[in-house]
């Protein structure tokens, strides 16, 4: 049974809204209760289909069980009757969804992280190809990447690269990628064809806003100094890297990626938010074993989550078992929409039988 209380709690609170629009606001006020209005929206659809089609099934029993019914409006009842009892679990499954208490950070713009692991120059080109298919798949979405710092491989891809990817949505799509990634495939330098196996780790952070997490002058050390890089007319001749230093955890974050140290620091800061916030995050969820069961991946960056086996042009996400062979439109960005979506669906299920399980 659907918790009804809340549901009129829900629909009453909409019609306020509503109420409250229709008057003069101050444009902030107008704006907070804009969004709240439409973030209700969705739910008091389903709720009001679902009472409807509740009503359609009582008078399709008032009809099956009349027994001044005639025969032949009888038989259109009983017909009509599993379809409308199919809509209602249907339009139920919804509700319960949007019931799911919600990520606070789901709507967060995401900070990327990507290194090289285990396998040399081949887990930096591999570490290269995770970042662009990442950059694709966010290019599809109509979100932005901007790159915060990177280190080249001897040959190509990075040894590490972070970057902020910007959207609505960008951290509810994106948090099931934290893990390691792990790649299987001939490198162009084998002459005797064998394959060889490497990794890279991805760790994917909300980005975090002054009121998520404090952070005191006093424990923080910032040291500037000379940008390094390749040389060439880009090469940065002021003292515009920053490197912040979070004392009380030995948290180190260099920016070096812009020629304005006021940048370089904002975007040290912003990350050096991200990883504090993670890493309470981690520990929070480890006191909480029960809940941490019941998700699709712990996002522990040691977790071998994905293969990507290029002879035979599959990827494997080990945490559902799902196997595509669609590497190439994977790496693409086009299909690993497909992966994500599987994830969201099997963490939504095992939040839907939590939820159950706790009536």
């Amino acid at each position: 049974m659907l918790p009804d209380d809340k549901l009129n709690a829900l629909m009453s609170r909409h019609a306020e809204l509503e109420a409250a629009l229709a008057g003069q606001r101050a444009p902030e006020e107008f704006v907070r209760l804009s969004r709240e209005l439409a973030e209700l929206g969705p739910i008091v659809e389903t709720v009001k289909r679902f009472r409807a089609i509740e009503r359609e099934i009582a008078d399709l029993d008032t009809l099956i069980e009349d027994p001044a019914t005639d025969s032949e409006m009888r038989r259109i009842a009983e017909a009509e009757k599993p379809i409308a009892e199919a809509n209602r679990a249907t339009l139920e499954r919804e509700i319960r969804l949007h019931l799911i208490p919600k990520d606070a950070m789901d709507e967060r713009n995401v900070i990327l992280e990507i290194r090289a692991g285990t396998g040399g120059d081949e887990a930096a080109l591999f570490a290269g190809v995770l970042f662009r298919m990442y950059e694709r798949y966010a290019a599809r979405q109509g979100w932005a990447v901007e790159v915060i710092s990177e280190s080249a491989g001897a040959v190509g891809g990075f040894k590490e690269i972070i970057a902020e990817i910007r959207g609505r949505g960008a951290f509810a799509k994106l948090k099931f990628e934290s893990g390691a990634h792990r790649v299987q495939r001939v490198p162009e330098t084998e002459a005797s064809g064998r394959i060889h196996t490497s990794a890279a780790t991805v760790a994917v952070l909300p980005e975090v806003e002054d009121v998520d997490i404090t952070i005191r002058d006093e424990d923080l050390k910032i040291d500037t100094m000379r940008s390094g890089g390749a040389g060439g007319q880009h090469v940065n001749k002021t003292e515009s890297a920053i490197r912040v230093t979070h004392l009380p955890t030995g948290i180190a974050i260099v920016v070096q990626e812009e020629r304005s140290q006021h940048r370089n620091k904002a975007k040290a800061m912003a990350l050096l938010r991200a990883r504090l916030y993670e890493q309470q995050r981690e520990k929070r969820d480890s006191e909480r074993a029960a809940e941490r069961r019941i998700q699709v991946g712990s996002g522990d960056r040691s977790e071998r989550i994905r293969t990507y086996n290029f002879p035979q042009g599959r990827v494997t996400d080990h945490r559902i078992n799902l196997t595509l062979y669609k590497l190439p439109q994977v790496i693409e960005g086009e299909a690993l929409g497909e992966l994500i979506d599987a994830l969201v669906t099997e963490n939504q299920a095992a939040l839907l039988a939590a939820q159950s399980g706790a009536r």
